[in-house]
């Protein structure tokens, strides 16, 4: 196991799916982590019950004044950040056959959660990183950024092309002083987030996409964020990791 002590990381997302998996791995590697939240409490709860290392802070990422309020208490409660990992987001499907003012509130709430967010804390971020010697950004995005979605997620899709283009330009724009960005590029992953689609599109037809067929679960992803948090990725910076199990190849 690689060890973190010393290392405070912010997850975004994290008391549930592929964001706690992440926080838990962190802490299993010595990882300070502020574990983020919005309705799921008695979860975050427990992860701080159970890991000492851990802060618990809550925040509804669609209002950007608790953004801010998140990231401020982040820094006053862990200290200096080193790694900041942009996990939060939602998949929310949204028919071309409603009406235009119901797609458009979907569009606009995917696009508040899973990109304005993720670019208001990537501004305080590099501000606070500038002020601190450097650190990292690790944004989990979507094979969807690449390859494209189903036509019920046309949001989702364009939120994870904008945050793929927005941690590559971070990479190239403040390497300079010493911050490192990264995306993790999920495919369909076993979540609670996930099942509606997989239920609708049936999981025998997913995994016939796959070359491994098996979906990908939280677990096969967080270790990968335990290790560019290490600083041993760092010459990567700007790469994207696909976790696909094979259904998307570039």
């Amino acid at each position: 196991m690689m060890d973190l002590e010393g290392h405070n990381i912010l997850v975004t997302g994290a008391s549930k799916g592929i964001g706690k998996s992440i926080a838990l791995h962190l802490l299993e590697a010595n990882a300070r982590v502020g574990v983020h939240f919005n309705r799921s409490a008695q979860e975050a709860n427990k992860i701080k019950r159970d890991y000492p290392l851990s802060e618990t802070f809550q925040a509804d990422l669609s209002n950007a004044d608790e953004v801010e309020i998140l990231f401020k208490r982040a820094i006053k409660q862990l200290g200096k950040l080193d790694t900041i990992v942009l996990n939060a987001g939602v998949f929310l499907p949204q028919s071309t056959a409603g009406t235009t003012k119901e797609w458009l509130d979907t569009w606009r709430k995917t696009m508040a959660i899973n990109l304005e967010s993720v670019g208001l804390i990537t501004k305080l971020g590099i501000e606070h990183f500038k002020s601190t010697g450097g650190g990292r950004f690790i944004y989990i995005g979507s094979r969807a950024a690449f390859r494209g979605e189903t036509e019920e997620y046309l949001a989702y899709a364009a939120s994870k092309g904008g945050l793929t283009s927005l941690a590559r330009t971070v990479a190239r724009s403040f390497g300079k002083y010493n911050i490192k960005s990264f995306v993790i590029a999920p495919g369909f992953t076993r979540t609670e987030m996930a099942e509606e689609a997989i239920s609708k599109l049936g999981e025998e037809k997913i995994l016939n996409e796959m070359a491994l067929k098996e979906l990908t679960k939280p677990e096969d992803i967080a270790p990968m964020v335990v290790l560019m948090s290490s600083g041993q990725m760092d010459h990567a910076t700007g790469s994207t990791v696909d976790f696909n199990a094979g259904s998307y190849i570039r």
